[in-house]
């Protein structure tokens, strides 16, 4: 019997959830949103070198939060998969649905069948020719799908974040206005934004020749966050005793280093 004694299938699933929760809140949050001209992927990321959010096919995007070792592993699965079905079928037959339906059943197996459940949020994201044929799927670790609309928040402080782009997420946002949305989602009240060097952004834009996934990095970033007040945050009042106690994505805490003792270049840590 696991853990060397008797335990009621109840009681293993519930191991198991708390298990993969507390991992991947230990990772910085994800945001995906809708903008005016395709979907923007935003994420708190120290390591230059392995992303969390990347570019699946033609017109999909992948941003995962916990164990990169874990989300990886599932990354190239969707490439594979968008690669023989694109190539046996039509690129158009490989859709972010599809793509969706392939992770939970993975999740879903795996959180049943396995000792240990991955410690995992992954969306999947599609953009149409349309605002209204975008499409954002966010999945949990145990093989649940949700079919988000407008945006989607995962990761450390996903209900925290998500609280803030309700607030002010409109629809129809130019790519400035939706990245300055994101960073003040993912700062905590009072909390300093992550710098340019630590941030990942990307994009699906519509408006793109075949390929829509495009990576914003160095002065193209620059310039969108001249266009955002994200350099200055606006002044806020004092905390009070007994706000900011919690870190967490965005919340001005120190990013482990990257290095040979950091936390995010083994492979095996949340990021």
């Amino acid at each position: 019997m696991p853990f060397g004694g008797y335990a009621s299938p109840e009681q293993i699933m519930r191991d198991k959830a708390d298990y993969a929760r507390k991992g991947i809140a230990r990772g910085r949050s994800v945001v995906v949103l809708q903008y005016v001209d395709g979907i923007l992927f935003v994420a708190p990321n120290p390591s230059r070198a392995l992303h969390k959010i990347s570019e699946i096919y033609d017109r999909i995007g992948f941003a995962a939060v916990g164990r990169y070792n874990e989300f990886e592993e599932l990354r190239l699965g969707g490439i594979r998969y968008a690669d023989i079905n694109g190539y046996t079928y039509d690129r158009s037959d490989v859709t972010g649905r599809g793509l969706a339906n392939l992770y939970a059943s993975n999740l879903g197996r795996i959180f049943t069948e396995s000792i240990k459940s991955l410690e995992v949020e992954v969306v999947v994201a599609e953009v149409g020719e349309t605002r209204d044929g975008d499409a954002i799927y966010r999945l949990t670790f145990d093989g649940s799908v949700f079919d988000e609309h407008g945006f989607a928040a995962m990761g450390g402080q996903a209900e925290a974040v998500a609280g803030r782009l309700k607030e002010r997420y409109r629809e129809s946002m130019s790519l400035a206005d939706a990245l300055e949305v994101a960073l003040i989602a993912l700062t905590e009240p009072g909390g300093e934004r992550p710098p340019v060097a630590q941030l990942e952004v990307a994009v699906l834009d519509r408006n793109r020749e075949n390929r829509k996934f495009l990576r914003l990095t160095g002065a193209r970033l620059e310039r969108l966050l001249a266009q955002t007040s994200t350099q200055q945050p606006p002044a806020t009042p004092p905390a009070s005793a007994d706000s900011g106690e919690e870190g967490g994505a965005g919340s001005g805490e120190k990013p482990p280093p990257t290095g040979p003792e950091g936390d995010v270049d083994d492979g095996s840590s949340p990021l």
